[in-house]
């Protein structure tokens, strides 16, 4: 395989799709990925582009989704891309807040306004597919504020860069094998969805720590033999004994 040759091309087959906020908007990321061949849809920061936002003012006529979500598109490139893309501009109807003091005796009727942004993107499916999948993103943000908040990712170790990257790289393995081993006692608990949800419905590492590992417990060996003894609890036995069961066919 040569290093010009697209990422997929040894999986034909196989679709790989990125979702990405405003932060990874810029030609090079967007050309990368389309050469690639890679369905991609990304966040795009209207408000530095005058004329984007003139597009969105300037527009009357919006196709409804549903109730919330209307849109309208059209192929369009900023000044100094090589290449066109699909630009899906969507407004979401939401409620207006009230920051007057209200009196809490008397009925005050919502206000419905709108809130605006813009997806690029080369996926060919419609527009309410391609919000839906684009919207999915929370799943991916709840992976990394785990990562944060159970396996300390954000947190600097040491000085040098070398450690830091290697600390990070343990906190990421750590997480991979406790949702790996989630994925081979069960089955999935779903298929693919618009949103692209996880297929598994997975424990927090925290729930998995709290019930399994943080229990008062004591080493003994009686006969020569190490043993672990806690209180007696079915569920905790059960997941247990799952778990060193799937450890024992992984290995």
């Amino acid at each position: 395989m040569t290093t010009d040759a697209p990422i997929g091309s040894e999986m034909p087959w196989v679709t790989i799709e990125v979702r990405m906020d405003a932060a990874f908007f810029s030609d090079e990321i967007v050309s990368i990925l389309d050469e690639q061949k890679i369905e991609f849809s990304i966040s795009v920061p209207f408000e530095r582009f005058a004329e984007l936002k003139k597009m969105i003012e300037g527009r009357m006529r919006w196709w409804n989704i549903d109730g919330i979500w209307s849109y309208f598109e059209g192929n369009w490139r900023p000044k100094k891309w090589d290449k066109k893309y699909r630009f899906i501009f969507i407004r979401q109807k939401s409620k207006v807040i009230n920051k007057e003091p209200i009196q809490l005796d008397l009925f005050i009727p919502h206000e419905y306004g709108y809130e605006f942004k813009v997806i690029v993107t080369n996926k060919k499916t419609t527009a309410k597919k391609v919000l839906m999948y684009h919207n999915g993103r929370a799943a991916q943000e709840s992976i990394f504020g785990e990562l944060k908040s159970q396996s300390q990712m954000d947190y600097i170790a040491v000085r040098r860069l070398c450690g830091n990257q290697m600390y990070m790289m343990a906190a990421i393995i750590a997480h991979n094998l406790n949702r790996e081993l989630q994925m081979a006692l069960k089955p999935k608990d779903r298929g693919t969805t618009e949103k692209r949800s996880p297929l598994w419905k997975f424990e927090e590492l925290s729930t998995l720590r709290q019930r399994l590992i943080q229990r008062a417990g004591r080493l003994t060996q009686p006969q020569g033999k190490l043993t672990l003894t806690m209180s007696g609890n079915e569920v905790v036995k059960r997941d247990l004994l799952q778990f060193l069961e799937g450890l024992k066919e992984a290995a």
